[in-house]
């Protein structure tokens, strides 16, 4: 297949993020997500990881798939928190043996009942220095614009998010409502020294209480404006989505002007919003 990196240097990308689905109904919406979006000849595809590896076998049997029916290659989604460096190591070598080019290695959060996580790794820098070892893989780890929700203050995170990135080939961006928010965490990481390629995260939201309860796990802030336009539309769905639609187009729109190194687009496995988008700004007409 292809190596992200190897899509990054030769220019933007275009790509969409998915999520494994745990009903037959779910993954029929998955694979109509899946078909409807190839048309939009996306640059690459992301699947999620359910927390604590709890979805690693859908991820990988969907992964591998998606690399061997489309054009375009799929990357999983790997935490290590809860698992073991054996375990890690033959997920990533049977990747490497089915053609999987690229990971998006990932800490992963903690227990939600506060328990210990276990496994032998904390940090996502040792996942990336393990899928070194297994395979040439293409490494990517996340960051925040606004900042780790775990990290002690504003200055740490950057000198630990910029080491992170040095150790990987690109970054991906958690979701954020403010342009500026990416521009600021892009010119910290610069004066840091830190030139590694990250992707901004952008998501069409289609439910007022998802987006809230999301921004509030990850420590995103919701301007005030936004706020109230929820407020206006959170009883109606269609409405949600449509306001989803819009917020996310005039984002992209301030990205670019940015000259942004990619866009990657939240699809919650559906084709509608992703396609609307696409539209509104005028790609692959």
């Amino acid at each position: 297949m292809t190596r992200i990196a190897d899509l990054l240097a030769k220019g933007r990308t275009w790509s969409f993020e998915f999520f494994p689905p745990k009903t037959p109904e779910g993954q029929q919406s998955f694979d109509r997500a899946v078909d409807e979006l190839a048309a939009l000849e996306p640059s690459f595809v992301s699947i999620t990881y359910g927390a604590g590896g709890s979805a690693r076998d859908t991820t990988y049997d969907l992964v591998v798939r998606v690399n061997e029916e489309q054009g375009f290659p799929a990357m999983p989604h790997l935490t290590c928190v809860g698992h073991s460096r054996d375990e890690l190591v033959d997920l990533l070598a049977s990747y490497r043996e089915h053609g999987v080019d690229n990971v998006l290695a990932l800490a992963g959060d903690p227990p939600k009942d506060g328990s210990e996580p276990g496994g032998d790794f904390v940090y996502a820098t040792e996942l990336v220095a393990l899928a070194r070892e297994v395979g040439d893989l293409a490494v990517g780890v996340a960051a925040f614009p606004e900042v780790h929700p775990r990290s002690p203050d504003r200055a740490t995170d950057r000198r630990f998010l910029a080491a992170k990135l040095e150790a990987a080939d690109f970054g991906m961006t958690q979701f954020f409502w403010d342009a500026t928010h990416y521009r600021t965490m892009v010119e910290e990481l610069a004066a840091l020294g830190c030139t590694t390629p990250v992707v901004p995260g952008v998501m069409p939201f289609v439910s007022v209480a998802g987006a809230r309860r999301m921004s509030a796990m990850n420590n995103t802030h919701i301007p005030d404006a936004l706020q109230e336009r929820m407020d206006e539309v959170a009883d109606d769905p269609e409405a949600t989505r449509r306001l989803g639609v819009e917020v996310a187009t005039g984002l992209i729109e301030e990205l670019l002007e940015l000259d942004v190194p990619g866009i990657h687009l939240y699809a919650m496995n559906r084709a509608e919003s992703i396609q609307e988008i696409y539209a509104a700004l005028g790609l692959h007409t």
